[in-house]
C-alpha cells in the first residue's frame, strides 16, 4: 500500500509540475514530520515565476538547523551534470524556529527546457538531502542525488560570511 501511495504522490507532482507557472512542487520523497537526515538539508518545493531570462525561484527547504552551528546555508540552481553552478541564495542565518522555510532568488537566466538541479547545502553537513529536477517548462520532480554529485560547488562563490542573527 505504501509503495503504491509513494507512486500515486509522483504522478501527482508531475501533473503539477508541467506548468511551469508559480504553484510550487512538493516532494513526493520526504515523510511529512520527520526531520531529514541528520546534517542534510531537503528540497520540498519549488515555485517558479518571471519571465524568459528573469525567472525567479521559490524554493521550500527543510533541514535539520540548531542554529549557528548547524543550519543550511543556502540553497543552488546547478546544471543536471552537476558541473556548473548556476545560480546561489545564500542563507545567513539558522531557521530552527521556522521549519520548513520557503525563501526567494533571481533573477536567473534559465532556457525553459533547460533540465537543471536544485539542492541545499548545510553548513556542518554539505550535500546529501533531496534534490528536485526538472525545468522552468516541464516542472521539478524530486530525487536524490550521488554521492559526490557537484560536490566542487561547495567552494564556489557567492559563499556565506558567516551566521547572522537577523532576519535574511
Amino acid at each position: 500500500m505504501r509503495r503504491a501511495r509513494a507512486s500515486l504522490l509522483v504522478v501527482v507532482v508531475v501533473a503539477v509540475g508541467c506548468g511551469g507557472g508559480g504553484d510550487p512542487v512538493t516532494s513526493p520523497l520526504a515523510d511529512e514530520g520527520k526531520p531529514p537526515p541528520v546534517g542534510f538539508a531537503d528540497v520540498m518545493a519549488v515555485a517558479v515565476s518571471g519571465e524568459l531570462g528573469r525567472y525567479e525561484l521559490s524554493v521550500t527547504v527543510r533541514s535539520p538547523d540548531t542554529g549557528c552551528e548547524q543550519w543550511a546555508d543556502w540553497w543552488e540552481v546547478v546544471s543536471a551534470d552537476g558541473e556548473e553552478l548556476l545560480y546561489r541564495r545564500v542563507l545567513l542565518h539558522s531557521h530552527a524556529e521556522e521549519q520548513p522555510f520557503t525563501r526567494s532568488g533571481g533573477p536567473i537566466d534559465l532556457e525553459p527546457g533547460r533540465e537543471v538541479v536544485v539542492r541545499a547545502h548545510m553548513n556542518s553537513g554539505g550535500y546529501g538531502g533531496l534534490s528536485m529536477r526538472g525545468s522552468v517548462e516541464g516542472g521539478f520532480e524530486a530525487f536524490r542525488t550521488e554521492a559526490g554529485f557537484g560536490a566542487r560547488l561547495a567552494s564556489v562563490e557567492p559563499l556565506p560570511a558567516g551566521c547572522a542573527g537577523q532576519a535574511d
